[in-house]
């Protein structure tokens, strides 16, 4: 029967965004709603209760309340209690109804959980055995026969069903309060597949595994229906739910439809209508969810729909039962495993201001989240949100509350998971409840089996009636027992790590909750101050703890490391979280007088605190605690720490001399700055103690001590910061002292004397002492405050005292030296300079202080002068001076950067030449300068000219300073003077470098920039021959335009053979070139032969030997393009010199003999390579003197040469034989690859799928191929699977070509386009080998143009000898 419409289409926007959010609802604002969501259940007692005994009267419950001393594992101590009274029914967040564990301490050990989840977010949910129930379930099935259990139902009450039919009824404290049916009737109708529980508790429906339902009232155990006919019969009930419309229930039936059952009472008689929703026939549907609503939501808009969510085989439905039957939402699975079991889910969770229903399906190992809205229309949008993505299947899915679900997988364990992150908060093992499943019920074994296989596979893992969720506690029905699982409250989450002794993680979990990024949160309710407050209570009880038992736990005995590593691990954790609480009274009262039993906790304690003091993070530090810290760093040298510390403390509640003294002894002067500023107020006092350090040696002309020098800057980086209203080290001074401490800076600074001055003390030691210190330094600090002074009279009164007074101190005296004075009048040139300068300076001391600068009758620190008058003139003070005069005095002082300085401000850049040739650290610098100017834009014709002219005119003397740079220089700028240049030049030497450096490319010169005159080159190879004949070689080798013939009569003229061999072989002469190699050999060998005993015979022998390698190298290089007699006229004369002084009477016995031999076989061995052996031969013994029988003298000779060829003739005779071999091993192997025979795998063209026979065309063939596929050949060409490369035609395999899409294949077919001559080869001798077979072998190939020739007659063909690859079998 089918009376519903077909949900087979989605409606039009079912699936579109929500065009605009939900209203609060009257009845319940957002902001309640926020808050209920945010945390719940504060309300739940979280001390554990003392459980009462269950009343046992003389019923059917006492029988089942009887133990065994069998059952003895499910009798426990107490029973366990359901508080459910306690439980907040308004909440749709979190809440628990079971308080506690059940106190089964095995059972804590039991359960195994991972323990990355458990370091960060600690033990979140406590699964607990509810004993009581579970052992009435076996005490039921071993006295009354009611069976193993089948399905459990859970709200105010508990139901569980057995496979006998029976419905037992357990109330808050586990007591039996009901057995409704019988065994009898549990005979007839088979198990209880289903059950479901109201939302007033007062009736309970029952589904059969025969397919009956009944109705009983929970109040009074009465039966008040039995339905048989409300579905086709023989079908199993798999699910029965109420809705939350007491009179409206839905039922599913393993043939996959879906009833909805209206209960109505006419006249006191109860009837129940039955309405097909969802018909088998078209889609098994396995899964009903529908939107129950909480009381205090019961008047939100979307429940006057009823929706019901349906999961079927292949997709999710979502219909809306009233006011008429409609369907809201389709939503088709993709692809799947057949097995996974289909799960929904609905929880109205609040999003974007909004309360929505969000209906929560899967299947397999993906989660998908559809919120649901009504818009003002009334008509319901489905949004997608984010998946879900896990790594296992899910055979159940239960929300806890609006944030957490709880997904038990197919392995039996529970993921507790954080839908708003997706972070795995928890997993637990669940193989001890021992879940009972549904699959009987789904496979309907109790009428027959009759469903289908789809349906049958689901219901493997179908568990939907095993689990019941009711108030944020989840229960799971195993087959001799019933768990509960709660969240836990964060406290017993807090207090479950302290159990474990896991201290450190109980912190950060505590923390996490105050901070409110905590997942899974229960128990916490009120305002965010509240809450923070409680749980710092709590922290605070648990660092207390923490350091009692850090101290307790301290190991006793070992070494001093082992002790502070064990405080290293705990202390800084004790300090971490104090100063996170804002504690600091508990930190350094109750915490750190208990560290201070301990000397190593205490040091730990206090090290623990310096980062935080060093970052400002740490204020109201007890002087207790900061007197300990400076005396624990003192006493362990760390003075560097010391100091940062005390620089970011409020010292005023310490003994200030005491930290004083202590500062002074340790040089912590910043320190020391620091305490009588920040603790006195104090600005003058550490000047003047370091001033008493600083001014005996300064005044006394002695060098300062390192130590005195770091004082010193330290003192000029306070004043400075002083008198700038920054404090020091480091922040600033209060705004209402900066006026009174810069007025008390200055007045110190200019005092006439000391206060402890003796009466031989000169004016103003205070800035005498600076300027002596670091002149340049101190007028940079008065620079920077003359900046930051405004113009007001007392200001400018200021600086023009601090100005006298520097003149006074430094001009009347003769004790500073003229940088420092110098520092002096740049510093006030400056100030004179600025547009707004009230200063006053006499000129006549500009005037004084030039004389002195300039002074020529003191050369010493003559730099040190010039470099302080320019920075003087360069900061302005040039307009203090009449610069005819200066230029005057400047020339005579010889200070030449003076000059330029002042030739510059006048144009005169010709002057400046002088200065840089007359300047002996500049000269260097003058090409550099010289080309700026006459190359760069911004200087007129008239003074480039004027530079140009003055180059010119010192030509020579820039030579001589750089022969190299001066080249340059006259070849980019002076290219047409160069001739007259050089005509000029008197110095020979100096000429050779200047035309060098213009001729040799090696120099980097642009060649395209130098035009001179044949003549000048000869010029240069002449000077080269005469200055550098070692280089004329090198040289000549890259000179790019040289006359030959000039060239060489120079090179003869000097006696360069080398050289003029060289010339003579690049104009063609190769017999002269030779001639001049060889009558320098023969000049050499006579010098040897004429030679003395002595040690001159070791480098004339090198010297020959180099000269020889030379000619045997000039006759290698052009034997190849001489005909035989021009070649013998080269090498025998070259022989015949070697060999003539071996000639020589006694020359056997001389030193050189051995070596004169060795050269002599160099020789005939580098000329075997061009004269036939015989040749040679014939020659030697034509010789008058080796042909009057004296062979002797040259056997040597002849033996090698003839051993030479005896290696040669070995060689050749092993490479023929290998040739030979391979060509015969590929030939072998070729010719077995043509004459195998092929086997096609079908007798038609895979091509045209027509018969091999079909055609008789002559120039048709059948191509077989190894693979097995036959083609007509004509088809291959249609198809472009055949190519013709040098009259041998190449085919492929279509079909594995085509399937291949570019692979090896086409590869090697594009190969052969481009002519891979390997493979023509190899195709050209099996074309060859294959000859002579006929038509008859299965591969064949068109012979018309190979009956008149063979591959083999072609003169251009080579064989590669390259083996191909080996024939597959």
């Amino acid at each position: 029967m089918e009376a519903a419409p077909e949900p087979g289409v989605c409606p039009a926007g079912a699936e579109a965004e929500a065009c605009s959010e939900l209203p609060a609802h009257r009845a319940l604002s957002v902001a309640e709603l926020d808050r209920e969501l945010d945390s719940r259940s504060e309300l739940i007692d979280d001390k554990e209760f003392d459980i009462p005994q269950v009343d046992t009267p003389p019923t059917l419950e006492s029988i089942l309340n009887e133990t065994d001393d069998e059952e003895e594992s499910f009798i426990l101590e107490d029973p366990f209690l359901l508080s459910v009274d306690n439980t907040d029914t308004h909440s749709y967040d979190t809440s628990s109804v079971a308080s506690s564990d059940s106190g089964d301490r095995t059972h804590l050990k039991r359960k195994k959980k991972l323990p990355d989840s458990l370091s960060l977010h600690g033990s979140v949910t406590r699964l607990s055995l509810l004993k009581g129930i579970s052992a009435q379930i076996v005490s039921a099935a071993d006295k009354v026969d009611a069976g193993l259990p089948t399905a459990i139902a859970a709200s105010s009450l508990i139901a569980v069903g057995t496979s006998h039919g029976l419905a037992l009824i357990f109330d808050q404290n586990q007591a039996l309060r009901l057995c409704l049916g019988s065994t009898a009737v549990g005979a007839q109708y088979g198990a209880i597949s289903a059950l479901s529980i109201n939302n007033d508790c007062s009736r309970l429906l029952c589904g059969f595994a025969k397919g009956q339902i009944t109705m009983w009232d929970l109040a009074s155990g009465k039966l008040l229906r039995s339905i048989t006919d409300a579905h086709p019969p023989g079908t199993a009930i798999l699910h029965i739910k109420f809705t939350d419309d007491p009179t409206l229930a839905i039922c599913n039936d393993s043939g996959g439809s879906v009833f909805e059952l209206a209960f109505k009472r006419v006249m006191g008689v109860r009837t129940c209508e039955s309405r097909c929703l969802f018909s088998g026939s078209k889609g098994e549907v396995c899964c009903i969810e529908p939107l129950h609503a909480k009381v205090e939501l019961r008047d939100h808009p979307i429940t006057q729909y009823s929706l019901l969510a349906m999961a079927s085989l292949t997709k999710i439905l979502v219909i809306g039962l009233k006011p008429s039957l409609k369907v809201w939402m389709t939503f088709p699975y993709g692809r799947m495993d057949p097995s996974s079991v289909p799960l929904l889910a609905w929880h109205f969770v609040a999003v974007q201001n909004s309360v929505n229903p969000m209906l929560a399906f899967c299947r397999g190992d993906v989660v998908h989240f559809l919120l649901v809205k009504r818009d003002d229309t009334g008509a319901i949008h489905v949004t997608k949100q984010r998946q879900l993505h896990l790594h296992y299947d899910l055979i159940n899915f239960t929300w806890v509350n609006s944030r957490t679900a709880v997904l038990l997988d197919s392995l039996e364990k529970l993921h507790v998971i954080d839908r708003q992150t997706q972070e795995e908060l928890e997993t637990v093992e669940m193989a001890e409840v021992q879940l009972v499943y549904n699959s009987s019920h789904f496979k309907s074994l109790a009428t027959g089996g009759n469903v289908s296989e789809a349906l049958a596979l689901v219901g493997e893992k179908a568990c939907y009636q095993s689990i019941s969720s009711c108030g944020g506690q989840i229960f799971y029905l195993g087959t001799k027992s019933v768990h509960v699982m709660t969240l836990r409250s964060w406290r017993e989450r807090v207090d479950h790590l302290l159990k474990q002794e896991r201290l450190t993680d109980a912190l950060a979990l505590a923390w996490s909750f105050f901070e409110g990024k905590a997942k899974a949160v229960v128990g916490l309710s009120g305002d965010t101050s509240k809450r923070k407050a409680v749980i710092a209570d709590r922290m605070v009880e648990i660092l207390l703890h923490y350091t009692d038992r850090a101290l307790k736990k301290c190991p006793e005995q070992g070494k001093i490391q082992v002790m502070e590593q064990h405080f290293q691990d705990v202390v800084p954790v004790i300090v971490d979280y104090c100063l996170l609480l804002q504690r600091t009274d508990l930190l350094f009262n109750q915490v750190y007088d208990k560290m201070s039993e301990n000397s190593v906790a205490k040091g730990i304690f206090l090290e623990c605190l310096e980062p935080y003091i060093l970052s400002d993070k740490l204020m109201g530090i007890t002087a207790q605690v900061m007197k300990d810290l400076l005396l624990h760093f003192q006493d362990k040298n760390r003075l560097e720490n010391l100091e940062a510390c005390i620089v970011h403390m409020d010292i005023t509640s310490l003994d200030i001399q005491q930290v004083v003294l202590l500062c002074w002894e340790n040089h912590l002067y910043d320190a020391m700055i620091y305490v009588y500023n920040s603790g006195m107020n104090d600005f003058i006092s550490p000047m003047e103690k370091l001033f008493k350090v600083l001014a005996p040696p300064l005044n006394a002309g002695k060098s300062l001590t390192d130590e005195q020098v770091v004082m010193g800057n330290k003192l000029l980086v306070y004043i400075s910061c002083c008198l700038a209203g920054r404090a020091y080290p480091l922040g600033d001074i209060p705004e209402d002292l900066v006026p009174l401490v810069k007025n008390q800076i200055f007045e110190f600074l200019i005092r006439l004397h000391s206060a402890e001055g003796s009466g031989e003390e000169e004016l103003y030691p205070y800035v005498r002492t600076l300027l002596h210190f670091d002149t340049r330094e101190f007028l940079n600090v008065l620079a920077l405050t003359f900046e930051d002074f405004k113009n007001d009279k007392q200001a400018v009164e200021y600086q023009q005292r601090i100005v006298d007074i520097l003149l006074k101190v430094m001009v009347e005296n003769s004790d500073f030296t003229p940088s420092q004075v110098g520092c002096l009048f740049t510093f006030l040139a400056r100030q004179l300079a600025k547009p707004n300068n009230t200063l006053f300076v006499n000129r006549t001391l500009f005037d004084q202080v030039l004389e002195f600068l300039c002074s020529p009758d003191d050369d010493s620190r003559h730099s040190e002068r010039q470099q302080v008058l320019l920075e003087l003139l360069q900061a302005g003070g040039i307009v203090q001076f009449e610069e005819s005069r200066l230029i005057q005095m400047a020339e005579k002082a010889e200070f030449f950067q003076i000059c330029e300085f002042m030739y510059e401000r006048q144009l005169r850049y010709d002057k400046i030449i002088s200065c840089y040739l007359r300047d002996p650290l500049r000269k260097e610098e003058v090409f550099s300068y010289i080309h700026n100017i006459l190359s760069m834009p911004g200087y007129s014709a008239e003074e480039k000219q004027s530079v140009w002219q003055k180059a010119l005119e010192h030509i020579e003397e820039l030579l001589l300073l750089s022969p190299c740079k001066a080249a340059e220089l006259a070849a980019i700028h002076f290219s047409e003077q160069v001739e007259s240049i050089i005509a000029n030049l008197k110095d020979q030497f100096l000429l050779f470098q200047f035309l060098r450096s213009l001729l040799d490319p090696r120099e980097g010169i642009n060649q395209d920039l130098v035009h001179l005159a044949p003549c000048i080159t000869e010029q240069f190879i002449e000077l080269l021959c005469q200055y550098s004949p070692d280089q004329a070689l090198e040289t000549l080798k890259v000179l790019e335009c040289c006359r030959l013939e000039e060239t060489i009569q120079i090179t003869q003229k000097h006696q360069l053979h080398e050289a003029s061999s060289y010339l003579l072989e690049k104009k063609g002469d190769i017999h002269g070139a030779f001639l001049v190699m060889l009558e320098w050999l023969q000049s050499r060998l006579l010098l040897l032969t004429q030679a003395d005993e002595g040690s001159a015979e070791l480098p004339l022998l090198e010297n020959i030997e180099d000269i020889l390698m030379k000619t045997i190298d000039l006759c290698q290089r052009n034997s190849h393009s001489l005909d035989q007699q021009q070649q013998e006229a080269l090498w025998f004369p070259l022989l015949e010199a070697m060999m003539s002084p071996q000639k020589l009477p006694g020359s056997s016995q001389c030193q050189y003999s051995e070596s004169l031999k060795s050269l002599t076989m160099q020789v005939l061995n580098s000329m075997a390579a061009f004269i036939a052996l015989p040749a040679i031969l014939q020659r030697i013994l034509q010789d008058p003197v080796y042909g009057r029988g004296k062979l002797g003298d040259i056997q040597g000779l002849v033996l090698g040469m003839l051993d030479t060829f005896n290696y040669e003739q070995t060689l050749l005779e092993t490479t023929t034989s290998l040739l030979n071999h391979d060509l015969h091993w590929s030939l072998c192997n070729l010719r077995a690859s043509v004459t195998r025979g092929l086997t096609p795998k079908q007798d038609y063209c895979c091509i045209c799928l027509q018969q091999y026979k079909r055609r008789q065309e002559t120039a048709d063939e059948i191509i077989v191929f190894s693979c097995g596929h036959l083609y007509h050949s004509l088809c291959l060409l249609s198809k472009e699977c055949g190519t013709v490369a040098q009259g041998l035609m190449r085919w492929m395999c279509y079909k594995c070509n085509s399937s291949n899409k570019g692979a090896k294949l086409s590869e090697s077919f594009s190969e052969l386009r481009k002519g891979s001559a390997a493979a023509l080869v190899q195709l050209a001798l099996l074309t060859e080998l294959s000859r002579g077979h006929g038509n008859e072998k299965p591969f064949s190939i068109s012979h018309g143009d190979l009956a008149t020739s063979s591959v083999f007659q072609n003169e251009n063909f080579q064989l590669h000898l390259a083996p191909p690859p080996l024939a597959e079998d």
